[in-house]
C-alpha cells in the first residue's frame, strides 16, 4: 500500500478515499503529485469564500460550499464574519467532507474581532502603531493565533504591511501600522512573529504596497506613480523585513506600477515582473503567494474571472483567492495547462507549496477542532486585559490648544456628545458610559450617513444646551465605498461650535485624517476604532488616565509624524 501524505491509496487509479478522524501517518509530500490528477491539482490552488454565520448542514445556503469541497475538491476556504462556534462547526463539517485536508484562512486584521463575534478586540493596526511598541504588535499576533487556531483557522491574511503615506487612501487607512517604513517594518515583524510562534501562519499584504493610492481596488485599478527607487526604499521595506523574519505567505495587490513594470498598466497580481521578478528573485521569498480577492473590480472588470485566474498563475500566484465562480477558474486554468499556455511544471510548483504547507501545519493528522474547547480560548479574560492595556497606550492627544481636554481631566463637566458612524450600528455608548462613570454629566445625539437637516438641527440644539461640545466620529475605510470622510454638514457643525468659542473636542474613532475637514477644532483625540474598548479608553483619557500615544502618520499640513501630547495619570 502506498500513502499520500497519510491518506491510504490502494492503487494509482483508485479515487481518493473520504477522510476519517483517525490519526494517520504523513508520508513524503512529493508523492501527492503522483496521485492527484490535473484537475484536482488545479483545484488545490482555489480558496473560495464562505460566511461564518450559522447554517444547518442541509441548508441550501451551505450547499454551495459542499459542492466546492465534494465535487470541485478545492484546496482551501476563506471564512468571513460569524461566531467562533459557528465558524468552528462549519469548518469541521467541510474538513470531514474533504478528501484532502483544507487550508482554512481568514482576514484577522487587528485581531480576531475583525471576523469573530466575541473575539478579542484590539485597536486598528494604526492604533497599535501609535503605541510605538513592537511587543504590542507581537501580543496582538499571539492572541490572534491562539484564538484563530481554536476555531480551525490556519492562515491569517494579516498583518497589513502597506505604508499608508497617502491621506486620501480610501481602502488602507487605519489598516496600516503607519506612514513610516521603519515603524511599519517593526510592527509587521512583531505581528508575524507573534502569530507564527503560536501556531498560525501569517500573510503580509498587499504586495508590493497599496499605501500610496487614492482609488479603492475593489472598484477600479489604482496606479502607483513612483519608480523603483521609491518602491525599494519605502513600500518594499516592510515586506523585506517580514520575509527576513520568515513570514509564511505574501498577498499581492491589485494595483498597477508602470514605473516598475516596464510601463504596463496591469495589476501586480497578474504581473510576472512583480510576483516572480521582484518577490521571488529579488526578495528571495520562498513561501506561499496569495492573490487578493479575484472578485474585485480591479481584475474582473477588465479580465473576467477565468482569465484573471490564468494570468495570476502565469505571474507566479500559488493561491487563487475568492473567485466569483471557482468552477470557471478551475476550468480556465485546466484548459491553459492542457494547451501548454501554463506548463505543468509551473502548476506543480504551486501545488507542492500548498500541500507542504498543510503538512507543516499537521493537518494530515488533525484537521478538525474540538468545539467544547472554543469558549476556553476565544475572548479569555487575560486576552481582554492585554488588549485593554494596548488600547490605552494607543490613545493620542494630537492637539489641545485651548486646554479644553486638560479642563475635562481636572473636574467633571456637562458635556453634549454628537456621535457619527458611516457604518452599521451606532457609536458613542461606550464613551458616554465611561464619562458618566467618571462623574461627567452627558447627553448624546447620534447622527448617521442618512441623517438630514432636521437631525443636524437637533444635534446643534443639544450642543447649545451643554457647555462642552464633544464630537465622536467613526469614519472608516470600507471596501466598495471609494472614500473616507465625514459629511460636509458634520464638519461644518464642528467648525461652527469652534467659531462660537464653545469648548469643542473632536474624537476620532476611525480615520485620523478627519481633522483636515475641521482644522480649527481646538482639541483632537485619536482612539482609532469604534469598539467599546476604544471608546472607554477615550473616555478615560478625557477624564484623567495617562495619555502616551504618538501619531504613526503625518496629517498634512496640521501634524507631523510623531505628534502626541503626553498627559500623566491623575
Amino acid at each position: 500500500m502506498r500513502t499520500l501524505l497519510g491518506i491510504g491509496l490502494l492503487a494509482a487509479c483508485a479515487p481518493l478515499p473520504q477522510p476519517t478522524t483517525t490519526p494517520v501517518t504523513i508520508s513524503n509530500p512529493r508523492e501527492a503529485m503522483a496521485w492527484l490528477d490535473l484537475r484536482d491539482r488545479v483545484a488545490q490552488l482555489l480558496m473560495p469564500w464562505i460566511p461564518g454565520t450559522y447554517t444547518s448542514y442541509d441548508d441550501p445556503a451551505f450547499a454551495r460550499a459542499r459542492f466546492w469541497v465534494d465535487s470541485l475538491h478545492v484546496g482551501g476556504i476563506i471564512v468571513s464574519i460569524g461566531s467562533p462556534l459557528d465558524i468552528a462547526a462549519k469548518v469541521n463539517e467541510l474538513q470531514h467532507r474533504s478528501r484532502l485536508p483544507l487550508l482554512i484562512a481568514s482576514d484577522l486584521e487587528g485581531g480576531t474581532a475583525f471576523r469573530f463575534n466575541g473575539g478579542t478586540p484590539f485597536p486598528t493596526n494604526m492604533g497599535v502603531g501609535a503605541t510605538g511598541r513592537e511587543q504590542d504588535a507581537y501580543e496582538m499576533g499571539r492572541i490572534t493565533a491562539i484564538e484563530g487556531r481554536a476555531v480551525g483557522i490556519h492562515l491569517s491574511f494579516s498583518p497589513v504591511a502597506d505604508v499608508n503615506n497617502n491621506p486620501g487612501n480610501p481602502i488602507i487607512n487605519t489598516r496600516s501600522f503607519g506612514a513610516d517604513p521603519k515603524l511599519v517594518s517593526r510592527m509587521v515583524v512583531g505581528a508575524v512573529r507573534g502569530m507564527q510562534e503560536h501556531g498560525m501562519l501569517a500573510t503580509v499584504k498587499h504586495f508590493p504596497g497599496h499605501g500610496d493610492t487614492d482609488i479603492d481596488s475593489h472598484l477600479a485599478l489604482p496606479v502607483f506613480a513612483g519608480g523603483w527607487s521609491r518602491l525599494d526604499t519605502v513600500e518594499l521595506a516592510p515586506f523585506r523585513a517580514a520575509i527576513d523574519a520568515g513570514v509564511a505567505a505574501v498577498m499581492s495587490a491589485h494595483i498597477a506600477m508602470p514605473g516598475v513594470d516596464s510601463g504596463a498598466i496591469r495589476p501586480a497580481t497578474l504581473s510576472p515582473r512583480m510576483l516572480t521578478g521582484i518577490l521571488r528573485d529579488s526578495l528571495h521569498f520562498r513561501g506561499l503567494t496569495v492573490t487578493d480577492a479575484l472578485e474585485m473590480g480591479a481584475l474582473v472588470n477588465t479580465y473576467g474571472t477565468g482569465e484573471a485566474g490564468v494570468l495570476a498563475v502565469l505571474a507566479g500566484a500559488d493561491i487563487l483567492l475568492q473567485p466569483t465562480d471557482p468552477k470557471v477558474v478551475i476550468d480556465a486554468v485546466e484548459t491553459a495547462v492542457r494547451s501548454g499556455r501554463i506548463s505543468e511544471a509551473r502548476l506543480n510548483q504551486s501545488v507542492r507549496r500548498v500541500i507542504e504547507l498543510k503538512e507543516r501545519l499537521g493537518l494530515f493528522q488533525h484537521r478538525t477542532v474540538a468545539l467544547d474547547s472554543v469558549p476556553g480560548a476565544v475572548g479569555r479574560a487575560e486576552f481582554t486585559a492585554s488588549a485593554k492595556a494596548i488600547t490605552a497606550r494607543s490613545i493620542v492627544l494630537a492637539k489641545d490648544s485651548l486646554h479644553w481636554v486638560d479642563s475635562m481631566r481636572l473636574a467633571p463637566r456637562k458635556i453634549g456628545i454628537v456621535s457619527y458612524t458611516d457604518g452599521s450600528g451606532s457609536v458613542g455608548a461606550g464613551l458616554m458610559a465611561e464619562l458618566q462613570r467618571r462623574g461627567h454629566s452627558v447627553q448624546i445625539f447620534r447622527l448617521y450617513a442618512s441623517s438630514g437637516a432636521a437631525s443636524y438641527d437637533s444635534a446643534s440644539r443639544l450642543l447649545e444646551r451643554n457647555p462642552y461640545a464633544l464630537f465622536a466620529i467613526a469614519v472608516r475605510a470600507s471596501a466598495w465605498r471609494g472614500s473616507v470622510a465625514m459629511p460636509t454638514a458634520l464638519g461644518d457643525l464642528v467648525t461652527r461650535m469652534t467659531d462660537a468659542n464653545r469648548p469643542t473636542i473632536l474624537v476620532s474613532l476611525g480615520s485620523p485624517y478627519i481633522i483636515r475637514q475641521s482644522p480649527t477644532a481646538p482639541a483632537y483625540l485619536l482612539a482609532w476604532s469604534a469598539t467599546t474598548m476604544s471608546e472607554e479608553a477615550a473616555g478615560a483619557a478625557l477624564s484623567g488616565a495617562a495619555v502616551t500615544g504618538r501619531l504613526p502618520i503625518d496629517i498634512p499640513p496640521l501634524f507631523p509624524f510623531g505628534t502626541g501630547l503626553d498627559r500623566p495619570q491623575r
